[in-house]
């Protein structure tokens, strides 16, 4: 398909998939003139994989060439593809070592790991970001004196713990093809979260009525 195509069946401008292309964030398309190229459905998938990310989830086009470098990197096993493009979204600030809260919540969150079972692969700045994360919302709630114990934290960790056999289970009925299935997985993590939360909040609500007899 010629450039305009793949506008028109992406709902991107031509002028935003040439920045794409640019940016290396696409792969070139094959070359029929001096003037012109050809793409095929690969790219269609890829750009909407971009689109998702930068547009929808706000990463910015550095994280956004990480993550697809990732994705791309053929020496990874399947699960070392899904797990360092997924480390590579953003996740927020990093715990800041010099707060007293970030040392309880840093415990709090390695005892709750560690009561789940829950172990992940070293990366080369150490801890995933993902655990970063984590720990600097406990550290957040700590200050703020809202609950945070382990205790507190476990049924929200068991829950989703069903939920990411969901997430996996919607990824591999997604294709069989590894590549789509990681680029999926991707995908699906910016894109399903704002739906998760807008679930949490209704489910809240229904819970409120329940209890408290809301009308």
């Amino acid at each position: 398909m010629r450039l305009a195509e793949l506008s028109e069946r992406s709902a991107v401008s031509t002028a935003t998939i040439k920045y794409y292309l640019r940016e290396g964030l696409l792969p070139p398309g094959r070359r029929i003139t001096a003037t012109q190229a050809e793409y095929d459905e690969e790219h269609l998938r890829r750009l909407r994989l971009v689109r998702a990310l930068i547009q929808v989830g706000g990463v910015s086009v550095a994280s956004a060439r990480d993550v697809l470098a990732a994705l791309d990197d053929d020496s990874l096993d399947h699960n070392k593809r899904l797990g360092t493009a997924v480390w590579a979204l953003p996740h927020g600030q990093a715990p800041d070592e010099a707060d007293p809260a970030t040392r309880t919540a840093r415990r709090r969150a390695d005892t709750l790991l560690e009561r789940l079972g829950w172990g992940y692969g070293p990366t080369p700045e150490g801890a995933p970001p993902p655990y970063g994360m984590l720990v600097t919302a406990i550290a957040t709630l700590e200050r703020l004196g809202y609950p945070c114990g382990v205790e507190d934290l476990e049924p929200y960790a068991r829950a989703l713990a069903r939920l990411a056999i969901d997430d996996l289970d919607l990824v591999e009925r997604y294709s069989d093809s590894p590549d789509e299935q990681v680029e999926a997985a991707v995908a699906l993590t910016v894109l399903y979260e704002p739906v998760l939360l807008a679930l949490r909040r209704l489910a809240q609500a229904q819970e409120s009525r329940r209890r408290f007899g809301g009308k």
